[in-house]
């Protein structure tokens, strides 16, 4: 397939001549009057909710056209404006770039790029720079604005479809033809063109062009969460482009997955030999093992001794290797197909993603359950919030009608829980854990604004994800201290904290009387509170190892140093309270809520072995415990006969030192063996 540019070129040639050679022989004088050629309007959507707007004009001065965009969305409250010009010549070839505003919340971007004859001249915020001009290349800088994908769709056809383009301030991308898809606009069938661009943000976007118009873009921002571009006459058909875009990548993952396969789908069985099996059950670990894997079930597990290997088995040899039940991940957010390879390249074979987009997130696990994808299985929670100024974009629930309406969609849709987000009035919690309990459905998530723990727990929540919300009734004085702005007092309130005081204890016996399940997410707020005079790579080794576009996006993150022993103190008595919590025995379940990608699993455990778990409890937690808290403990969690085979083969024993979890070498994932070196390479990762 072709975009069909030669019309838009003829144009732009026909209006450049008729300037005339006065303006011809002044390509940069930007104070000429600018014909227009194009006014446009892209709806912007986040978790498929529309949140703002960008327009857009096209238009020409001499022998160069000029693209201005505004483009501005709100999210959870906050105002995310950017601005942006791009001048080419009339061939599309790209003279000058700038953008300056924010492209997320708390994410600003500030650059200008300009090519001369023989250089391109970058400044990215106040950093500048010159590099050679290459002879073919765009100047574009992440996803935003989607009127600048549009142009380099077009110059991209016009420059031949190279298969690699350079673009400035940073970075390479390559653009791929994915096929045609049919949808219904204004009562018409209109057949739309569909690409795929890596390398543009971490991973792929997917965009659809009608000729030389771009129609449609599915992608992340730059909180790396669901984000759509959609012209509006296109709106009715975003749940389409979503769905398509999350099995089309995961289509394309599988394709390059194949050569990673140790094992195949159709091997009838496959024999895992002479490794030191931790079977996750708290039972000692067996020397020189065998493990039996037929049709995507343990068959047997146990010392060499005492299992027979079929004749016809695949025998796999891990001898001076050690075999661990597959990790859980019980905070995720599957925003991009990537997160497939990484999470199996880290040994992470299930994920219960608390929050995502409908139509994405049903695809994406659909095509994994039925080997057209690559990744851990899915559990799903599906997100509900009700309306206020930080409400997140999802559907609300403000009433007991929609509470209804919702648990019941999530539950026909295989969804296992709920998630509660922080915007839900208490009667409308209420009613959504009431319909979800009788469908069999559990409740997770935030505790409400104007709620505290208690009151989301009695009110229905069985589980609570992020320790800050177990903080709050373990210490209501630095809770109270901090909403009144007295920060000097509330650091010294945190200072002393210890996880031992009339309050904690109420706090604890509370959660124990109602079995509930904590999700500490301590990973993320190490990353968000330690980072302000420490870099991440120092307590997360992880973090150097990220593909480049994610790389800038984790570095520093806390922004600067004030404050840094305030947020160190909180962190501090975040870990001293997991640590009361597992002592009294309260169930906890390893999550990330995304921080570095696959790594985190990893440092959560290693947290946890630092608030006094064993390295066999911090184990459990990311394996039999989670099942345990979704129901599936029957199925998963251990390696026993009868259960999923999920596992992950190490170079080290974990029981030794819980960091040996990082020394991933190979992954089972439903009876499928795979290499983890080829999964990180394949998003951009170093293994």
């Amino acid at each position: 397939m072709r975009i069909r540019v030669s019309r838009l070129c003829i144009r732009l040639a026909i209006l450049a001549l008729a300037q005339g050679s006065q303006l011809a022989a002044r390509p940069q004088d930007t104070s000429a009057p600018k014909t227009p050629i194009e006014v446009g309007t892209f709806r912007l959507h986040k978790f498929e909710q529309a949140i703002g707007e960008e327009k857009y004009t096209v238009g020409s001065i001499a022998n160069e056209v000029i693209l201005d965009s505004a483009f501005e969305f709100t999210d959870r409250g906050t105002r995310v404006p950017l601005t942006a010009k791009l001048r080419t010549t009339s061939a599309l070839v790209p003279v000058s770039f700038s953008a300056k505003g924010d492209i997320a919340r708390g994410i600003s971007l500030d650059a200008a790029v300009e090519a001369t004859a023989d250089k391109i001249r970058i400044r990215l915020e106040k950093d500048s720079k010159n590099t050679a001009r290459p002879d073919k290349f765009f100047f574009i800088s992440g996803y935003a604005p989607a009127a600048m994908q549009m142009i380099l769709m077009r110059y991209w056809e016009s420059a031949g479809r190279p298969a690699k383009l350079q673009t400035y301030p940073a970075g390479e991308i390559a653009i791929e033809d994915r096929g045609a898809d049919t949808v219904t606009a204004n009562g018409q069938r209109v057949k739309l063109e569909r690409f795929g661009i890596s390398g543009l943000i971490w991973g792929r976007e997917t965009l659809w062009m009608r000729e030389s118009n771009l129609v449609a873009l599915v992608t992340v921002d730059a909180e790396f969460d669901h984000f759509e571009a959609i012209a509006p006459e296109y709106e009715a058909n975003l749940g389409d482009f979503v769905r398509i875009a999350g099995a089309d990548g995961m289509a394309a993952l599988s394709e390059i997955s194949k050569s990673f396969r140790v094992t195949s789908p159709e091997e009838s069985i496959t024999a895992l030999t002479g490794a030191t099996l931790i079977d996750g059950t708290g039972a000692p670990s067996i020397a020189d093992s065998v493990i039996l894997v037929r049709g995507g079930k343990i068959e047997a597990a146990g010392p060499r001794s005492r299992v027979s290997i079929p004749k016809n088995a695949k025998v796999v040899n891990l001898k001076g290797k050690t075999i661990a039940p597959g990790l859980w991940d019980m905070h995720a957010h599957f925003e991009q197909v990537e997160w497939g390879p990484v999470y199996l390249g880290a040994g992470v074979t299930t994920v219960r993603d608390v929050g995502n987009e409908f139509d994405f997130i049903t695809a994406v696990r659909d095509a994994i359950a039925s080997g057209r994808g690559v990744g851990p299985r899915l559990l799903l929670a599906g997100v509900v919030d009700g309306s206020g100024p930080f409400s997140l974009g999802v559907d609300r629930v403000d009433t007991p009608e929609q509470a209804s309406q919702w648990v019941h969609k999530y539950h026909d849709a295989g969804f296992s829980q709920i998630k509660i987000y922080s915007s839900m009035k208490r009667e409308n919690l209420e009613a959504v854990a009431q319909e979800a309990h009788r469908l069999g459905m559990t409740l997770t998530g935030h505790v409400p604004e104007g709620m505290n723990a208690y009151d989301a727990v009695n009110a229905g929540q069985d589980q609570i994800n992020h320790v800050s919300y177990i903080l709050d009734i373990m210490d209501p004085d630095f809770i109270r201290l901090r909403r009144e702005s007295n920060y000097e007092a509330a650091f010294e309130n945190i200072k002393k904290f210890t996880g031992h005081s009339p309050d904690a204890d109420k706090a604890i016996a509370f959660l124990r009387e109602h079995h509930t399940v904590v999700d500490p997410t301590l990973a993320l707020y190490e990353t968000l509170m330690r980072t302000g005079t420490t870099p991440l790579v120092q307590f997360e080794p992880g973090a150097a190892k990220v593909a480049p576009q994610l790389a800038e996006a984790l570095k520093n993150l806390s922004g600067n140093s004030n404050g840094a022993d305030f947020r160190e103190a909180i962190f501090l008595a975040y870990l001293k309270s997991v640590s009361a919590l597992h002592r009294a025995g309260i169930p906890m379940v390893v999550g990330t809520d995304q921080s570095v990608p696959g790594h985190s699993v990893h440092r959560e455990m290693e947290l946890y072995v630092e608030a006094g778990f064993t390295p066999m409890e911090a184990l459990q937690a990311a394996t039999i415990v989670s099942a345990r808290a979704m129901g599936v403990e029957k199925d998963s969690g251990t390696i026993e006969p009868g259960k999923r085979a999920d596992l992950v083969v190490l170079g080290a024993n974990p029981l030794e030192n819980i960091s040996n979890t990082r020394k991933t070498e190979r992954v089972m994932q439903n009876g499928v063996l795979y290499d983890c070196a080829p999964l990180w390479k394949s998003v951009g990762f170093l293994p």
